[in-house]
């Protein structure tokens, strides 16, 4: 009896241990901290406020929205060491539980009590220069300092005591556009660089010894003369020599980005394990560098570490940075890539802006209800499990002041936040389907790949386009320029990241681009060869595999053993005068192209040679100067482009290169998932089980009456408009289902199909 007694004891006690199932909930929120306060700045007793807010959060209930995005900053929050005042929370937690919705956190560190700082006077961040960074409001203490480390995790897992003890309390955002100095610019130093105190180096060491294993290889690696760990420092400078202790320091820096993340995670996790865990990126690195100043976090990483991982979304921050259709689309593929890359669950969005944004007298353009509507459903369409409006006021303070609310400073409700919380309406009806939605598999990838930005280390220098640090560069137009060529035909693209593919995850894609190869790991090489025997289709611009991962060159061009899997070998390589040329089309028989069509080009003219019986010249620069390759490897066939074909299209479009482009997608066997003769439509779709989501918008500015066809399985469906809950008559035509649509400029359409 004692022996059955004591094992029923132990199964209740492992069925208490056992971690709780993630809660499946489809927020649509809007940051509201508690009064006027603009994030991470909280108004004063909370609890003498509580009636003053309610009329708020009932507000916000009434336009349809299911959740609040409230805020708390650690100065606050801790104000002396483990004296925790979380009156904000509670009293938003009540107000939420009592008025019928849920409440999201955002965590914010940066704003860091000062008594740490007086406690523990050698965490204050360094600069690359050495000067110590006194926090002011931000950036708050290096993390990297062990004792630092031990506050954050105990705020977080206090936190996390205190909110799940609430029926409302649904998640969290545990660090909001990650980087390692956040919200603080030391204008004083010129060339900043973080963080280069005695406990990040420390921590950096440690790193190199998992890499490099011993001292020996480490010197080998950096062409260096050490004697003890004790003496290796992060690079400063550019040299003549090697960079690769350069492309170290930078990799250190994704990389323990990402395990302060999962640190934070595993806190609030171990006491609220049933709580969404979020976090999200100020600009994602299809519009960042690696190397910025404050310390750049990778997508694909900081995804891996949490629930969701997602973006800020501001299409009219304060200044003009191509943020147009393609653009926001682009945005989002690129979240949707890395938020469902190797089975993940999706993204959040977690900032979408709700009104006009300013930074001091810059003023963005204003914000429409239609714009809200685009956005919105731009991010839906992709797949997004969470939308989070910033915010329910403007901001009542900074160089942010008047901007970004859904809503007025004096209360006034506009109609921006009516249509926001209408399509909130839509989702909170229809929370299943949102929430199991996946997008379907892409036959198109483009490979993304942080490598690009460093041929050269840190000499190359990375202009910057926007307030939010986008990076405006042939690297980013490499990537946006196929994608806004192929965009028009409504045709899914997938990026990938060259860290984290392989043979067997490019399989399902029929076309793989791979724009600016210069600089890539060696590995992902042996990936491509394989996946191009195998019966993959690549296209690699100029000079695939020059430099390998540690800045080497390669022997020939293409590097890295692709010579032989793209038939073709550099002869010559000169810079295009104005970094600007053409290839002139000369091959019959390729789709959409003619002998006399030209391809506008950047930067290199890089000659190339046919290597291989299986090779043909395509296209030339100038007689006898071959610009293009096809050929066939294993099973598998390829085209070298001896420029950048992608990067120009971005920048100056051709009908030369869109029929190029779309003539790579015949070529390589990509099915047409739609079809629509409208101009300016966009049909998007995501599968759910047996059902499917189809999105169409209307981004003309003119009426669209057109007739739309999606491929989906044979046989008879039925469909309804979320918005309308009304039926809408198609017609079944083999693998495509028919519907007609009447849009008005700027107008969406969302419908649910499913089989009959």
């Amino acid at each position: 009896m004692t022996r059955l007694r004591n094992l029923l004891l132990l199964f209740l006690a492992g069925v208490a241990l056992a971690p709780a199932e993630t809660a499946r909930f489809f927020p649509v929120a809007v940051w509201y901290g508690g009064g006027k306060a603009r994030a991470p700045m909280l108004e004063r007793d909370a609890r003498a406020k509580k009636e003053i807010w309610r009329k708020d959060v009932r507000q916000i209930r009434a336009l349809g929205f299911n959740t609040i995005r409230a805020w708390i900053d650690w100065a606050s929050g801790e104000p002396a060491e483990r004296q925790y005042q979380f009156e904000t929370l509670d009293v938003l937690l009540e107000l939420a539980e009592e008025e019928g919705l849920k409440l999201f956190l955002q965590v914010y560190m940066d704003s860091a009590p000062h008594w740490v700082g007086r406690k523990y006077p050698d965490s204050r961040f360094v600069s690359s220069g050495g000067e110590v960074i006194e926090p002011e409001s931000s950036p708050g203490y290096c993390r990297d300092h062990a004792a630092v480390r031990k506050l954050d995790n105990a705020f977080y897992a206090a936190l996390a005591r205190r909110a799940v003890k609430s029926n409302a309390f649904i998640g969290w955002d545990l660090w909001s556009e990650p980087h390692v100095i956040n919200w603080a610019n030391p204008t004083w130093i010129t060339r900043p660089e973080f963080c280069f105190c005695t406990h990040t180096k420390a921590r950096f060491r440690a790193w190199l010894k998992r890499k490099y294993g011993t001292l020996d290889a480490l010197n080998e690696a950096w062409y260096r003369r050490f004697t003890d760990w004790a003496q290796v420092e992060p690079s400063r400078m550019s040299t003549i020599l090697s960079y690769t202790d350069y492309i170290d320091w930078k990799a250190f820096i994704t990389s323990k980005l990402g395990e302060d993340l999962k640190d934070r995670y595993d806190a609030v996790k171990s006491v609220a394990p049933g709580t969404i865990v979020t976090s999200h990126a100020a600009g994602v690195g299809l519009f960042a560098s690696p190397h910025h100043w404050e310390g750049q976090s990778d997508d694909w990483t900081m995804a891996r570490q949490v629930d969701y991982y997602g973006t800020s979304f501001y299409p009219k921050h304060s200044a003009f940075v191509d943020r147009d259709v393609p653009w926001r689309a682009a945005l989002m593929d690129f979240t949707r890539s890395f938020g469902f890359d190797q089975g993940r669950a999706g993204f959040y969005v977690g900032e979408l802006q709700g009104g006009f944004g300013t930074i001091a007298l810059n003023v963005s353009p204003t914000v429409t209800p239609t714009d809200l509507r685009i956005w919105t459903w731009t991010a839906l369409s992709r797949g997004a499990k969470g939308i989070n409006y910033y915010a329910w006021y403007p901001m009542n303070s900074g160089y942010e002041s008047g901007g970004f609310g859904l809503n007025e400073l004096d209360g006034t409700i506009t109609e921006r936040a009516r249509e926001a919380g209408r399509i909130a309406r839509v989702v909170d009806r229809h929370q299943s389907l949102f929430l199991n939605a996946r997008p379907p598999r892409a036959e198109v990838a483009i490979i993304y790949n942080p490598l690009a930005h460093f041929v050269g280390g840190r000499q190359r220098a990375t202009p910057y386009g926007g307030p939010q640090g986008e990076v405006a560069g042939i690297e980013r137009d490499s990537w946006l320029g196929i994608h806004r060529a192929l965009f028009p035909k409504n045709v899914p693209v997938d990026y990938v990241h060259i860290d984290h593919i392989s043979a067997e995850s490019l399989r399902p894609f029929k076309l793989v681009y791979f724009a600016y190869p210069l600089m890539m790991p060696e590995a992902a090489a042996g990936v491509l060869r394989e996946y191009v025997a195998g019966g993959g289709t690549l296209v690699a611009e100029a000079r695939p595999g020059w430099n390998n991962e540690r800045g080497f060159a390669a022997e020939q061009i293409p590097g890295l053993g692709l010579s032989s899997v793209l038939g073709s070998r550099e002869t010559e390589i000169i810079t295009a005068p104005q970094g600007r040329t053409e290839l002139r089309w000369t091959a019959a028989s390729f789709p959409g192209m003619q002998p006399g069509d030209t391809l506008p080009a950047r930067w290199f003219e890089e000659t190339l040679a046919p290597a291989g019986e299986h090779a043909r010249v395509l296209a030339e620069f100038s007689p006898g100067r071959p610009a293009a390759i096809e050929s066939r490897f294993g099973k598998g066939k390829t085209i070298t482009l001896g420029s950048y074909v992608s990067a120009a299209y971005f920048s100056t479009p051709s009908a030369g290169a869109e029929r190029f482009f779309g003539g790579l997608l015949e070529w390589a066997g990509v099915h047409a998932p739609v079809q629509t003769a409208a101009p300016g439509v966009e049909v998007r779709t995501l599968e759910a089980g047996r059902d499917h989501i189809v999105v169409v918008f209307n981004h003309s500015p003119e009426t669209a009456r057109a007739p739309v066809a999606v491929r989906l399985s044979p046989g008879p469906h039925s469909a309804i408009d979320l918005d309308s809950e009304r039926a809408v008559p198609l017609r079944e035509d083999g693998p495509w289902i028919r519907f007609d649509i009447d849009l008005a400029p700027g107008a969406v359409q969302a419908l649910r199909i499913r089989p009959r």
